[in-house]
């Protein structure tokens, strides 16, 4: 491609962190004149990939494929295409030779996405996998038009090295974003519109400057003016401190909402995980949060299929799960990621057995969640409203614990709403205005 691109499309798969890179990207390229259009539209495509699992690497080149046909039937050309994000980092100068794209750019340096667009343009296809030890977000714009909720990184990088994940070699060592310019980022985010933010890192509560931690950070948020809501995700159970938990108790900002993932509910498989903590030291942990937020809804993730998990180990994680009763979970097959520890034992467990010990693990999840949302049926809260429904007059917000609640009323985007949930549902509940259920 010679001509120099007038639009563009970002596409991000994975992680929250993905999706506030995605939006930063979309940023960089607006700011150099370029108009958002649709992927089989656009004169460059960005691809923000996640390289946590096999299955959502094969599909960055699966859609690399179909975004060249599709244009090419459409426009009689092809796009061009920049990969972004943990795969870029990962396989690097690999998805040229594979997919012959035009950029390969990671996560840490995708700042310098517009020069890396202006080279291709000319005719040189770029590469910048660079991880520099300073803050690439000094070089991003300013935000200005966000989303009532927004997302806003704190915290890049892990220093955990669980056997099974790619991220501290894919995003680096821990680095915690310096103080003054996250205050600077979330005023900024607040006049853009938002009234929520929820604070994202690989480690989030693993954020500190000199003596201050994560809990220090969200009690100055909490002094932003027109912010209402705060939110944080993920969490390690090792970095989870009592002034964090403090500050589920004293902070009526900061939602009542705690994603701290456990993986497993077997000893041996977290030691082999080398997750750092027990089964009983993680169970004991959620009982100091319940202990100042009694009515904080709990989220974790779960991975089955663990190198070498028994039967009897799985029913562990299945016992933990009866123990939690966790209001929202993610899980998920192992997937052996390569240059992982994890990926070189020789016990790997069947796929067939994979399937049917995820398919238990979420049939429970999912009676807990709807156990949740049908405790809270009958509660007043206050519900902040993101995006029309499918009904006429309809708007989808979030409660305070994170649930989707349907509302019908004279109400805009933005808007905070006190509301009695009504019903629930397995995914969602509806809410009734105070003022009108009271008329």
């Amino acid at each position: 491609m010679t001509s120099k691109p007038k639009t563009y499309h970002v596409k991000s798969f994975g992680c929250q962190m993905n999706v506030y890179d995605g939006e930063r990207m979309a940023e960089l390229m607006a700011a150099q004149g370029l108009t958002q259009a649709d992927a089989v539209d656009a004169d460059v495509v960005v691809l923000n990939t996640c390289h946590i699992r096999e299955r959502a690497t094969e599909k960055v080149y699966s859609d690399i494929g179909r975004l060249r046909k599709e244009q090419l039937r459409k426009n009689g050309k092809t796009p061009m295409i920049a990969v972004a994000g943990c795969v870029a980092q990962a396989e690097g100068q690999e998805i040229f030779t594979r997919a012959k794209v035009d950029v390969v750019v990671g996560p840490q340096a995708y700042h310098n996405l517009p020069d890396l667009v202006a080279k291709a343009a000319a005719g040189t296809p770029s590469l910048d996998t660079d991880m520099p030890l300073l803050s690439k977000f000094g070089a991003l714009p300013t935000r200005r038009k966000v989303a009532p909720s927004a997302f806003l990184t704190v915290q890049e990088g892990c220093d955990k090295f669980c056997t099974y994940c790619v991220v501290p070699y894919t995003r680096g060592a821990e680095i915690s974003r310096p103080f003054a310019g996250i205050v600077d980022e979330a005023k900024a985010l607040v006049d853009a519109g938002a009234r929520e933010i929820t604070l994202l890192g690989q480690n989030v509560n693993a954020w500190s400057e000199d003596t201050r931690g994560l809990h220090d950070l969200i009690r100055d948020l909490d002094r932003i003016p027109g912010l209402a809501r705060i939110r944080y995700t993920t969490s390690h159970p090792n970095d989870m401190t009592q002034g964090l938990i403090d500050a589920h108790r004293d902070v009526e900002s900061l939602m009542p909402f705690l994603h701290l993932p456990v993986q497993a509910g077997s000893d041996r498989v977290l030691k082999a995980m080398n997750r750092s903590h027990t089964r009983d030291s993680y169970l004991r942990l959620l009982d100091r949060v319940r202990a100042v937020r009694p009515d904080i809804a709990l989220s974790g993730d779960f991975i089955v299929g663990f190198p070498g998990e028994t039967d009897a180990e799985f029913e562990d994680t299945l016992s933990l799960v009866d123990a939690v009763g966790y209001a929202q979970a993610y899980s998920f097959k192992y997937s052996p990621r390569p240059g992982t520890p994890a990926a070189a034992i020789v016990e790997q467990v069947p796929e067939s057995v994979m399937d049917e010990r995820l398919q238990r693990l979420q049939a429970a999840l999912n009676r807990d969640q709807h156990a949740f949302n049908a405790a809270t049926v009958g509660r007043t809260c206050t519900v902040l409203l993101e995006r029309p429904g499918k009904l006429p007059g309809q708007l989808i917000g979030k409660s305070p614990w994170l649930q989707s609640v349907h509302l019908i009323g004279d109400h805009a985007i933005g808007d905070l709403v006190e509301v009695t949930l009504a019903a629930a549902g397995p995914n969602s509940l509806t809410g009734i205005e105070r003022i009108a259920q009271a008329a």
